[in-house]
């Protein structure tokens, strides 16, 4: 299994928008994403290079396991 890097945050959109988060509204630089199923919103800070823990915590909020996520990103 390949090591989470940091990423741009338009590269994480991208991957989140494909699993079926939909942009609900902006706070400032972050971005808030919505899915009907998942009870907390994502939380996306507009990072040139999002943080691992940032990505982990991200994965952890949308229930989403790490070989969905690198499936996704070799996608976009």
């Amino acid at each position: 299994m390949p090591k989470i890097t940091p990423i741009s945050y338009k590269k994480i959109i991208r991957v989140f928008e494909l699993e079926g988060f939909e942009f609900s509204r902006q706070k400032g630089d972050h971005l808030i994403y919505i899915k009907i199923g998942i009870l907390r919103p994502l939380v996306i800070p507009m990072y040139d290079e999002v943080p691992v823990f940032v990505i982990k915590n991200l994965l952890r909020t949308a229930k989403m396991s790490r070989e969905r996520y690198f499936d996704l990103l070799s996608r976009v």
